[in-house]
């Protein structure tokens, strides 16, 4: 057991031991003595802590000093009534604090009270209700503006990670506040009993066992009494003012003093007003000249010093800043900075900034987290940060998307505009700015806030600025995201699977394979829109198979394999039969008879002739399933899927070339055509 846990175990034990068992008053004023000095110690730590968060455990502080308080307290009334002895530090508070007369004691104690209730303890108790409530309530608030600057590249994953943990301690802390409060305030009002308990044990006991005369028994039990409820009330006072003190001053990382003073008299001409004022009272009414008059000369001559001091401050500055310049002309150009290649970057002209201005009421920062979100839990990936700026070179509202600072595609864009594009079976055309939808180059037109309802009604699809945008770089990423896939991101990837299936990871790498041959093997999935999520069943795969063989796309065709209930729920609709187009199994031997094996890999030799030929009956066939409404997907044999995709994938990006063994056998499929040479 540590130190620090063994002292507040017997600090607690302490409390409890006390409340069971008689003490000594020798014992209770050292106990006494400790407790005002743990009060003095919490007022000064809440004083000079910088956040709130420096005292994150200050609601179970509350809860532990209130214990051990009302533990004194009973161990002190148990001396009072017992023996009429409860110690030095009692007696002394009765007598000397409340000097040593019992009117004059009952009015201090009373003061003191009324200090704590009415005034530290109600102010406290409502501030801390109000910051509770609009801490949590501010918490959504502040958490999209984490996620909006680490969008943005201002802050990293870490930084991000830490703000979110802090807001979540501050939210928990006032939550805490908001309800610990109370024990200051329970603690006040069971001193008050206990002392009125006292007050009439304490005299019960003198005129009945001790045979004391009345008056006599209650001087004496009365100020024993009133020195218990001092010696309690004091630290309660002291803890009550560092709980107003904590709650009161926010979370600002400040020094409390400094920034005190320094609210209060940084002014100079509030000091020169201040002390004119006090002389002006001390020469024209009968207030004392040799009290007010040269009050107020120390205020003004301290307003002449401050002014000093913040002339002197800013010359200084200015100094710097001059220096500072100078240097920063001097200094070499660091071009460190330059070499740098943000993943991702959306740059727009100055015209769609509204869009991206959360005080303007834009959201696209909003959608670009909402992007990276989906993309996760679609492709199992995790997107790299996506830089947002603006562009003055670029037209007023044009905006481009690059990829490892390669621009790879553009779009434009009308503010207050929607876009509208007809389905294929709008009953009626309106009118509208031509333009196309730049996501996948449709025909649309651009109308306005007044069509837009009309145009919803008789079939458009209307789509909004903000999410064209979201959508064009969603698919952008989407077509590039194998690119983006890093050696680091596998790296991390690898660690979060190593957390729950260590033994396969241990297995895999890198004993079987490197990161750099899973990252082949994840960027040939990812570049078929193939979700990598199912990672442990990935690793299995090749983990089964890498003893046999390390080339990567034979590999990649395995895994597809294992993950076929993957592949089949995303081509193929549940019960319901899917139109597909077949490969000639005469050109499927042409094909793997053309294959060629190398170091570097294997490659297709075919004739540019019967590469032509094979184009144009894809093309063909493919046809047929556009006109029905269908998705072109090409079923092969396992051997020779991936040397028939590589061969169409520069003319025709998006058709499906799926094998049989990756298809589940639940999958009901029609051919309605042939791919032949």
């Amino acid at each position: 057991m540590k130190k620090q846990d063994l002292g507040v175990a017997l600090y607690l034990l302490a409390a409890i031991v006390m409340m069971i068992v008689p003490i000594s008053s020798t014992l209770l004023d050292v106990l006494l003595a400790f407790n005002i000095a743990i009060a003095f110690t919490i007022l000064f730590g809440t004083m000079f802590a910088k956040e709130v968060l420096d005292m994150s455990f200050y609601p179970t502080i509350l809860l532990f000093t209130t214990i051990f308080r009302i533990a004194l307290n009973i161990s002190s009334t148990r001396l009072i009534l017992s023996t009429g002895n409860p110690g030095n530090v009692v007696a002394t508070f009765g007598e000397f604090v409340g000097g040593g007369d019992l009117v004059i004691g009952i009015v201090v104690f009373i003061i003191l009270l009324i200090v704590q209730f009415v005034v530290i303890n109600k102010g406290s108790e409502r501030v801390a209700e109000v910051t509770a409530r609009f801490t949590l309530d501010a918490m959504p608030g502040k958490q999209m503006a984490i996620d909006a600057d680490l969008n943005t590249g201002a802050i990293t994953d870490a930084q991000a990670k830490e703000r979110r943990q802090k807001l979540q301690d501050e939210a928990s802390f006032f939550g805490s506040m908001d309800g610990a409060v109370k024990y200051v305030k329970g603690d006040a009002t069971a001193g008050l009993i206990i002392t009125g308990v006292n007050i009439i044990g304490g005299i019960v006991m003198g005129v009945v066992r001790q045979k004391m005369e009345f008056g006599a028994a209650l001087d004496k039990y009365v100020i024993l009494t009133i020195g218990d409820g001092l010696v309690s009330q004091i630290p309660s006072l002291l803890i009550s003012l560092a709980t107003g003190i904590l709650v009161t001053k926010g979370s600002k990382e400040a020094d409390f003093g400094s920034v005190l003073v320094k609210q209060m008299f940084g002014l100079p001409k509030v000091l020169y007003m201040v002390g004119g004022v006090i002389m002006v009272l001390g020469i024209i009414t009968p207030l004392s000249n040799l009290i007010f008059i040269p009050l107020g000369a120390i205020f003004i001559i301290c307003g002449r010093m401050i002014a000093n001091t913040i002339e002197t401050a800013e010359i200084e500055a200015q100094a710097d800043t001059d220096e500072e310049s100078a240097e920063e002309i001097r200094r070499p150009e660091n071009v460190n900075s330059l070499l740098q290649v943000d993943p991702i970057e959306l740059e727009f002209g100055y015209g769609i900034i509204p869009l991206a201005d959360v005080n303007q009421g834009g959201d696209l920062l909003d959608r670009v987290v909402m992007i990276r979100r989906q993309i996760a839990l679609e492709l199992g990936t995790v997107v790299p940060i996506i830089r947002l700026r603006d562009n003055i070179q670029l037209n007023p509202n044009q905006y481009i998307i690059k990829i490892k600072g390669i621009q790879v595609s553009e779009g434009e864009i009308l503010f207050d505009h929607y876009m509208a594009m007809n389905p294929g079976f709008v009953e009626e055309e309106i009118s509208g700015i031509p333009t196309f939808e730049p996501s996948f180059h449709l025909p649309a037109i651009w109308i306005t806030e007044n069509q837009r309802e009309r145009a919803e009604s008789v079939g458009y699809t209307v789509v909004d600025p903000p999410s064209i945008i979201a959508t064009h770089l969603t698919e952008i990423i989407r077509q590039y995201l194998a690119d983006l896939l890093t050696r680091q991101d596998v790296q991390n990837l690898v660690n979060n699977v190593k957390e729950s299936n260590p033994s396969l990871v241990e297995e895999l790498v890198p004993k079987l394979l490197g990161l750099g041959d899973i990252q082949k093997v994840l960027q040939n999935l990812l570049k078929e829109g193939i979700s990598v999520r199912d990672l442990v069943t990935i690793f299995e795969t090749l983990a089964d198979h890498a003893a046999v063989t390390r080339d990567t796309d034979i590999l990649t065709e395995y895994v597809r394999q294992s993950l076929k209930r993957a592949i089949s729920n995303k081509y193929f609709p549940v019960n319901e039969t899917t139109s597909v187009v077949t490969l000639d199994p005469k050109l499927e031997q042409e094909i793997m008879g053309s294959v060629k094996q190398t170091e570097q890999g294997a490659y297709l030799t075919l004739d540019p002739d019967k590469t032509k030929n094979i184009m144009a009956s894809v093309e063909m066939e493919v046809g047929k399933l556009e006109k029905l409404g269908k998705n072109p997907i090409v079923i092969t044999s396992p051997i020779v899927r991936m040397y028939f995709k590589r061969l169409t994938e520069d003319y025709y990006k998006d058709l499906v070339v799926v094998s049989y063994n990756e298809i589940d056998a639940s999958v009901e499929l029609q051919s309605v055509g042939m791919v032949t040479a």
